[in-house]
């Protein structure tokens, strides 16, 4: 049986730029940012590795990893920040529109430096891997219907209603897995 283990650097721990989020929240007395960038750092599933066994000597490996661009779109700042701290967890880059720059001026370099701000999210040339939204019902259909336009891979949406803290961090990692066949040449 293998064994799934986080990587010692992440395991429980925050990334640089989610500790300074943490830190920035204290600093401005945002506690429900605050203990979300903690829960959030407890629960990360990215940096997961197992090596699997195989019958006749093969290597079998299993990751999750971030998804490196996640487009957070919010109406009320609290939850754009919820957003970010979710996507800083994993170790992803969050993507923003344009509009929400003076929010962005506000926050430590650590975690700007994180953060794409983008004139046109829906844009082909804007790589992303993943939403994030805070809204209705109405809007999902909306962002949807942008997304069905762009060239490439189909992105998920995850809604959350307006306020909602549940962001689903397994969302934001994608399943990799590797195997190397280090058995002999020639059959059995």
């Amino acid at each position: 049986m293998g064994c799934a283990t986080a990587s010692p650097e992440r395991a429980g721990l925050p990334t640089p730029a989610l500790a300074a989020l943490q830190a920035w929240a204290g600093s401005q007395h945002h506690r429900a940012l605050g203990d979300a960038c903690q829960r959030f750092a407890a629960q990360v599933p990215a940096g997961t590795h197992a090596e699997l066994p195989g019958p006749t000597g093969e290597r079998n490996g299993y990751a999750l990893q971030a998804r490196r661009h996640v487009l957070c779109l919010a109406g009320d700042p609290a939850d754009l920040l919820l957003q970010l701290a979710a996507v800083l967890a994993v170790g992803g880059q969050a993507v923003w529109e344009q509009a929400r720059r003076s929010l962005l001026e506000g926050l430590p370099e650590a975690v700007r430096e994180q953060v794409v701000l983008v004139s046109d999210p829906f844009d082909p040339a804007v790589p992303l891997d993943a939403v994030l939204l805070h809204g209705s019902l109405e809007h999902l259909g909306a962002v949807q219907q942008q997304l069905l336009l762009r060239k490439g891979a189909v992105l998920g949406v995850e809604r959350m209603a307006p306020g909602s803290g549940a962001i689903a961090l397994e969302r934001l990692v994608s399943e990799h897995t590797l195997s190397v066949n280090t058995a002999a040449a020639g059959g059995n």
